[in-house]
C-alpha cells in the first residue's frame, strides 16, 4: 500500500502521488508572530512534522517550505501599543516560536517571511486588477472581487450564491459563515506600517501573503497545502480565489487539515484558564518528549481531547519504550541465547509492516504506535522468559528507530530544552510560575549525561565491590540531583526523573 490521505478539496481518501516523479513540493501555513503559539497550534503544526517525516522515511525528496506571519492585524495593533517597530516586535516572538519548535523536535522547513515578499504581492495584486479580478477602492485599498471566480467555496464546500455582490471586509478574520470581497492591500491609515509597492503605499491582506510566497518556492501548482481546520475558510478559500484567477490553474492538487485540540473537553479559552502555551506546561513539570507524544498520538482527523492526565500516560508511555531500548542495548538476552534470530526479529518485522501500514492508512498515529507497544510487550515476555536472541538485537532497535524517526521521543534529551525554559524564565521573570516539578527536572538537568555515565559507573562498581557505603552516597546524591539509578537483572541502568 502506499500512502493515502484525506483530501479535504475532493472530500474523501485519495492516493498521494506527487506531480512530478518523487519530489513533493508542500505548503504549510505557519504562525502569525504577535504572541507564543499555544498546544492548539502546535497540535498542527506536530502533524504536519509527521507527515514530513513519514515522507522523508518513505523515500521522496522534499521540499517543504512554511510562511511567517510578520504583519497582520494583530501585529500591527500591538506594536502600535508597545511603541516599537514591525520587525522589533515580530522578532521576539518569530524566536520563540522557532524554539518551541525545537523544544518539541519539529524538523525545521524553509521559512519564508511575508514582509520579505510585499513587493512581490503588490505585482501580483495589479496582475489580478489588469485581469478584473481586483479592484482599487476610494480609500487606496485593493478587494479581490469574488462574484468572478465561480470555483468560490470549493474547499469549504459552502454555498455562496446568495452572497452580497460588492460587499466588502477589510480584516484579515472575519465571519466564517460570510463571503464578501476580501482585502488585498490596505491603504495606510495614520500610525501604521507601510510599504511602498507599486500599486502604493499600503501593508498586504493576510490571505495574499500565503499565495505569494507558496508560488514563488513551489510553483504556479503545487502537490500539498496543510494547516489547521479552521483556516479552511476563508483564509485557504481566498488563497485558491486569487490563485487560481491569476494562473488558470490548480494552486494544490492535495488539501491536509488537521483538527482542533478540546482541553479537558472544553475548547481552550483564556477565559476559561486552560490556554497553555509550550512553555506553561513545561513549567507545570512536563517534559517536552511527553507533550510531543501526546500531540502526535491521536491522527491528525481526530479531535485530540488533552487532559493532563493524558499527558501524564504520555510520560509513562515514553518511558516505556525509552527503557526497552535501553534493556536491548544493555544485553536483555539469557545465557545461551545467543545464534540465529528468533521470535523477536520476526516480531521486529511485523511491527514496521504494521507501522509503515499505519500511516500510509492516513497517517493513523494511534494504529502507528499500536504496532511499536505490541512488539515491546511481546518482546519483553521473551526476554523475561530467557528467550530473545541476541541475534534479535539489531531489527528490533531498527524497529524502535523506525517508530522514532516519526515521533522522536526516544532520545533522553529532555534536559538541554528543559534547562532552555529555565533560562528563559529567568530572563522573563517568569520563576514565579515554575512548579516544584519543573524546578526539580531543572536540577536534574543541570547534570550533564557524561558526569552521570560516570557517577553511575563509579556506584556499579562501589556496589560489585560490596562498598555499600560509597553505593548509598552515590545514590543518594544522584536521586537529589533527579537522577533515579535502578538495578535489574540486566545490570545497572539510570533515568531522569
Amino acid at each position: 500500500m502506499s500512502l493515502h490521505l484525506y483530501n479535504t478539496l475532493s472530500g474523501k481518501i485519495e492516493p498521494f502521488q506527487p506531480m512530478e516523479g518523487n519530489r513533493v513540493r508542500m505548503y504549510a501555513c505557519g504562525p502569525t508572530v504577535y504572541d507564543y503559539g499555544h498546544i492548539g497550534n502546535f497540535r498542527t503544526f506536530v502533524a504536519v512534522d509527521v507527515l514530513r517525516r513519514f515522507l522523508l522515511q518513505s523515500g521522496y525528496e522534499l521540499q517543504h517550505v512554511m510562511n511567517i506571519t510578520d504583519v497582520e492585524d494583530k501585529i500591527i495593533r500591538n506594536a502600535a501599543r508597545d511603541g516599537v517597530t514591525v520587525q522589533q516586535y515580530t522578532a521576539k516572538y518569530e524566536r520563540a516560536f522557532l524554539e518551541d519548535c525545537s523544544l518539541i523536535a519539529i524538523q525545521q522547513p524553509t521559512i519564508l517571511r511575508a514582509t520579505d515578499y510585499i513587493p512581490a504581492m503588490g505585482h501580483f495584486i495589479h496582475q489580478l486588477e489588469n485581469k478584473g479580478f481586483a479592484y482599487r477602492a476610494e480609500d487606496g485599498s485593493y478587494y479581490f472581487r469574488i462574484a468572478k471566480f465561480p470555483g468560490y467555496g470549493k474547499l469549504s464546500k459552502k454555498d455562496f450564491a446568495g452572497m452580497e455582490d460588492g460587499a466588502r471586509v477589510d480584516v484579515d478574520e472575519y465571519d466564517k459563515d460570510s463571503a464578501r470581497d476580501f482585502a488585498l492591500w490596505k491603504a495606510p491609515k495614520p500610525g501604521e506600517a507601510q510599504w511602498e509597492t507599486e500599486i502604493g503605499p499600503g501593508r498586504p491582506g493576510w490571505h495574499i501573503e500565503c499565495s505569494v510566497m507558496a508560488m514563488d518556492a513551489l510553483g504556479e501548482s503545487f502537490d500539498l497545502h496543510a494547516g489547521g481546520e479552521d483556516l479552511t475558510f476563508p483564509h485557504h478559500e481566498n488563497e485558491i480565489a486569487q490563485s487560481e484567477a491569476l494562473t488558470g490553474k490548480p494552486f494544490a492538487r492535495f488539501w491536509m487539515h488537521v483538527r482542533f485540540l478540546l482541553v479537558e473537553n472544553q475548547k481552550m479559552s483564556k477565559s476559561l484558564g486552560n490556554f497553555f502555551t509550550l512553555r506553561d506546561l513545561v513549567l507545570k513539570g512536563h517534559k517536552p518528549s511527553s507533550i510531543r507524544f501526546l500531540l502526535a498520538a491521536a491522527p491528525y482527523r481526530t479531535q485530540l481531547n488533552f487532559t493532563f492526565d493524558g499527558l501524564r500516560q504520555a510520560a509513562v508511555s515514553v518511558e516505556r519504550l525509552r527503557n526497552f531500548a535501553a534493556r536491548l542495548k544493555q544485553g536483555a538476552f539469557a545465557a545461551g541465547a545467543a545464534g540465529d534470530a528468533g521470535e523477536g526479529s520476526a516480531l521486529a518485522a511485523e511491527a514496521v509492516k504494521g507501522m509503515t501500514a499505519a500511516l500510509d492508512d492516513d497517517l493513523n498515529t494511534a494504529a502507528f504506535q499500536g504496532a511499536i507497544f505490541d512488539m515491546v510487550r511481546k518482546a519483553n515476555v521473551l526476554a523475561d522468559a530467557g528467550s530473545l536472541r541476541s541475534a534479535d538485537a539489531p531489527a528490533l532497535l531498527e524497529a524502535m528507530q523506525r517508530f522514532d524517526a516519526i515521533f522522536a521521543v526516544l532520545p533522553d534529551d529532555d534536559a538541554p530544552r528543559i534547562r532552555a525554559i529555565y533560562a528563559w524564565a529567568q530572563a522573563e521573570g517568569r520563576m514565579a510560575e515554575a512548579s516544584p516539578e519543573f524546578l526539580e527536572l531543572a536540577n536534574a538537568s543541570a547534570m550533564s549525561h557524561a558526569d552521570v555515565e560516570a557517577r553511575v559507573a563509579e556506584l556499579d562498581s562501589a556496589r560489585k565491590t560490596r562498598d555499600f557505603v560509597t553505593s548509598d552516597r552515590l545514590r543518594a546524591e544522584l536521586l537529589e540531583a533527579g537522577i533515579v539509578v535502578e538495578n535489574t537483572k540486566d545490570g545497572v541502568r539510570w533515568k531522569r526523573k
